[in-house]
C-alpha cells in the first residue's frame, strides 16, 4: 500500500534518525549491554515516545500505519531500541484506553516527553504463552490492593519508573486477571539483574518482584477481571510493532549482503555476479516486501478495529523472513558475517527473538488456524 504524504514524510525524518544516530550506537550497546539514553532522549525530542499517546495529553498520537512505519524504520537502525519504544507504546496504550481521566493526566504528558519510561508486566516464570496461568495476585484490602508474586521477561524492566501490571484478584480464578499501574519506585517492589541474551543485548530484560507492595485502588486501571481481554486487545497492535520491526531488520541485513556482494571480489569479478548469490539476494529481497505488505495490511486494518487475525499473520511471517534474511546474510558475508565486527552478525542474533516474544511463532500459528476453522 502507498504512504500518505504525511507517513511518508514521517519515515523520511526517522530513516534520517535511524541512520545518523541510532545506527552509529548499536555495536557499541550491544557489546556493553547498554541502552543508549541518548538515543532515547532523541525520540523524545522527535514526539515518538509519545506515538500512542492521545494529542490531549502531549503526545503524537500515531495512527497504526505510522506507528508500523515509525517501528520499522527504528528497528533498521536498532532492534533493542525500537523493542523498548515499543513496549513503551504498550503501557502508554493501556493508559490511554482504559484508563480514568486522571489516571491519563498524572501519567501521559510525562510518559509522552519521554520520562517515566513504561513497562508491560504479563509474562511469568511459569506463564508465558498462556498468561491466563499466572499467579501474581493483587488483593483487596480496604482503599488499597496488595500484590505479591514474580513477573519474567520484561523489557525495561530496570529503565522504568512505571509498570502495567496484570494479576489476579484472587490466585485461584483465573477470570480475575485485572490491570494496575505500578509505580517503579514502589515498596516491596524488587527489579532483578538484566538478562544475558543471545541478541538484544542492549535491551534491559529483567524479573520483577512484588512482595507486599501497596498501590493506592485507584491505580487499577480496568475492572476487576477484564485485565486479560484488556491484554490481548492492546497486544494486537503489539504484534503488528513487532512484525515491523522484523521487516526494518531484514530490510538492513539486505541491504548489508546487497552491498556486500558487490564489494567481494572471488573468481575474477564480485561475487554479485554469481548466480546463486543473485538468487538468495532476490529471495531475501522478495520475503521483505511481502513482510512489509502483510504489516501494512495488518496496521491499516487494525485502524478499523481488530486486526487479530491479520496482526497474527503479520507477526508469523516477518519474524521468519527476517530470521531468514538475516541467515542468508551471514552466509553471504562468509566468515566475515560471524565476527562480531561487523553488523550482520549482530542483526541475526537479534532476529530470533522476534519469533519469541509477544507470542511464539506457535502461538501466531494458533491463533490464524483458530480463526479459519471457526
Amino acid at each position: 500500500m502507498e504512504l500518505t504524504e504525511e507517513q511518508a514524510a514521517v519515515r523520511d525524518v526517522v530513516r534520517e534518525f535511524a541512520r545518523e544516530e541510532i545506527e552509529p550506537t548499536a555495536l557499541e550497546a550491544d557489546r556493553d549491554q547498554r541502552f543508549p539514553e541518548a538515543v532515547w532522549d532523541g525520540l523524545a525530542d522527535l514526539d515518538l515516545t509519545g506515538l500512542t499517546v492521545p494529542e490531549d495529553y502531549g503526545g503524537y498520537d500515531a495512527d497504526p500505519v505510522t506507528a508500523a512505519v515509525v517501528n520499522e524504520e527504528v528497528a533498521y537502525g536498532m532492534l533493542a531500541v525500537a523493542t523498548a519504544l515499543s513496549v513503551h507504546s504498550l503501557a502508554t496504550s493501556c493508559i490511554a484506553e482504559f484508563g480514568s481521566e486522571d489516571q491519563r493526566e498524572r501519567w501521559l504528558p510525562e510518559m509522552a516527553a519521554g520520562r517515566p519510561v513504561g513497562a508491560f508486566a504479563l509474562s511469568e516464570p511459569h506463564a508465558g504463552s498462556n498468561p491466563a496461568e499466572m499467579s501474581t495476585e493483587a488483593r483487596r484490602k480496604g482503599d488499597e490492593y496488595v500484590i505479591d508474586g514474580e513477573k519474567q521477561w520484561i523489557t525495561n524492566g530496570q529503565r522504568a519508573g512505571v509498570y502495567v501490571l496484570f494479576a489476579k484478584t484472587d490466585r485461584d480464578d483465573p477470570d480475575s486477571v485485572t490491570q494496575f499501574l505500578v509505580p517503579g519506585d514502589a515498596d516491596g517492589l524488587t527489579v532483578g539483574e538484566r538478562e544475558d541474551k543471545l541478541g538484544l543485548r542492549a535491551s534491559d530484560t529483567t524479573s520483577l518482584t512484588f512482595d507486599g507492595v501497596r498501590i493506592p485502588a485507584e491505580n487499577r486501571l480496568t475492572e476487576e477481571g477484564n485485565g486479560l481481554s484488556a491484554a490481548f486487545h492492546i497486544l494486537t497492535g503489539g504484534r503488528i510493532a513487532i512484525a515491523a520491526q522484523s521487516v526494518g531488520l531484514a530490510r538492513r541485513a539486505l541491504e548489508e549482503a546487497t552491498a556486500y556482494s558487490q564489494e567481494r571480489d572471488q573468481f575474477g569479478g564480485p561475487i554479485a555476479d554469481i548466480q546463486t548469490i543473485r538468487h538468495k539476494l532476490a529471495e531475501m529481497a522478495t520475503r521483505t516486501r511481502a513482510a512489509r505488505l502483510l504489516t501494512r495490511d495488518a496496521a491499516q486494518k487494525r485502524a478499523g478495529g481488530g486486526a487479530a487475525l491479520e496482526a497474527s499473520m503479520a507477526k508469523y511471517f516477518a519474524s521468519e523472513a527476517a530470521m531468514f534474511v538475516t541467515n542468508e546474510a551471514v552466509q553471504i558475508h562468509g566468515g566475515y558475517g560471524y565476527v562480531t565486527e561487523g553488523e550482520v552478525e549482530r542483526l541475526y542474533r537479534d532476529a530470533k527473538i522476534t519469533e519469541i516474544y509477544e507470542g511464539t511463532t506457535e502461538i501466531q500459528k494458533t491463533v490464524i488456524a483458530r480463526e479459519l476453522l471457526e
